[in-house]
């Protein structure tokens, strides 16, 4: 079958890779869409350590079962569906609390490090446990479906520490999951929401999506300032995964505030423990996701979470070098695109 293969860091090959075998418990899936995550783009030349070559990237997607193993029920082949992009094992403790994401022998499709390896969909075929699959509303396209995954990282985000209604909320980042963030945040009764981006394209998309006010890093201090009158803001969302945002997050907040991390780039930020301790703040993780995706298919397909407007372009898989390579150059104005393979 046709790959879209890292063979190294910053090279990437469209070519021939083997099928994928299944078990008994997984579907083989026909690849339709796949969007490339922010993610893939910076593991591309290794920075991550989650990407190490050669892989087979790819873990935003949406398809047609084409097979299924011996001890699958209630699926078949032609079925429209997508698939959490985490696997996890079914039956440690964390499972069996529901708590997935968090599984003692997680793993994510399309990534490789120290401790595994698991190609993704960045392929015309895809081996996924069977438990992971859902079903497509009829009415949704492929395209939008694979908007799911990163839809449901903002849903769980949210649901870490939901803020109060009217509250004010700082949202640094305004990536695909922080143009997210603020969509549901506008939607769940936020009052006042501050983006922060380096990028005036995507303080403008985050404008466009719900947002009050925007700025960038050097400006957001005094914005948020004057936003909430000195005070701070009831809570932030780090988006990014970088120190210079997380110091932003913890500085921006009230005291009795909460911040929520979804962004992990760097593997590690200082952290301002005096300030955290002193201004009695609240510090929340957010990892993936952690069964959402129906209450997200459910969100897309009624439009009251407009993935359309984030989906910039649609390319072949044959042209994913390229699409990477613009991702990777940071194009004006560029924010999802989805490869069709």
């Amino acid at each position: 079958m046709k790959a879209l293969l890292l063979r190294e860091y910053l090279k990437l090959d469209f070519t021939d890779v083997p099928e994928p075998s299944i078990g008994g418990e997984e579907a083989l899936v026909e690849v339709k869409a796949c969007g490339i995550c922010g993610s893939d783009v910076h593991g591309l030349d290794g920075s991550t350590g989650r990407r190490i070559p050669p892989l087979v990237m790819g873990h935003e997607a949406s398809g047609v079962v084409r097979a299924v193993g011996g001890r699958v029920d209630g699926w078949k082949p032609g079925d429209r569906v997508t698939f959490d992009s985490t696997v996890s094992c079914g039956s440690c403790l964390f499972c069996r609390r529901g708590e997935i994401n968090l599984c003692d022998s997680r793993r994510v499709l399309g990534v490789s490090c120290a401790e595994y390896r698991r190609d993704g969909a960045f392929a015309e075929l895809v081996a996924v446990p069977a438990r992971g699959l859902y079903r497509l509303p009829d009415a949704l396209s492929f395209e939008h479906a694979a908007f799911v995954e990163p839809v449901s990282i903002a849903v769980h985000a949210l649901s870490r520490r939901p803020p109060a209604l009217g509250s004010t909320v700082l949202v640094a980042g305004a990536g695909i999951i922080g143009l997210l963030l603020i969509q549901l945040l506008r939607a769940s009764g936020a009052g006042r929401i501050i983006a922060v981006d380096l990028d005036e394209t995507k303080l403008e998309a985050a404008l466009r999506a719900g947002a009050d006010a925007a700025a960038k890093p050097g400006d957001a201090d005094a914005l948020v300032a004057r936003e909430t009158s000195m005070r701070g803001v009831d809570a932030a969302f780090e988006a990014v995964g970088v120190a210079a945002t997380f110091g932003l997050a913890v500085r921006s907040v009230r005291k009795g505030g909460a911040v929520t991390l979804v962004g992990n780039l760097a593997p590690s930020a200082e952290m301002p423990l005096q300030a955290a301790v002193t201004r009695e703040l609240s510090l929340f993780g957010s990892c993936g996701s952690q069964g959402e995706y129906p209450a997200c298919l459910d969100l897309i397909a009624r439009g009251a979470v407009d993935v359309g407007s984030l989906l910039s372009e649609t390319m072949p898989l044959s042209e994913g070098e390229r699409a990477f390579r613009r991702l990777r150059e940071r194009e004006s104005g560029l924010l999802k695109i989805v490869l069709l393979p």
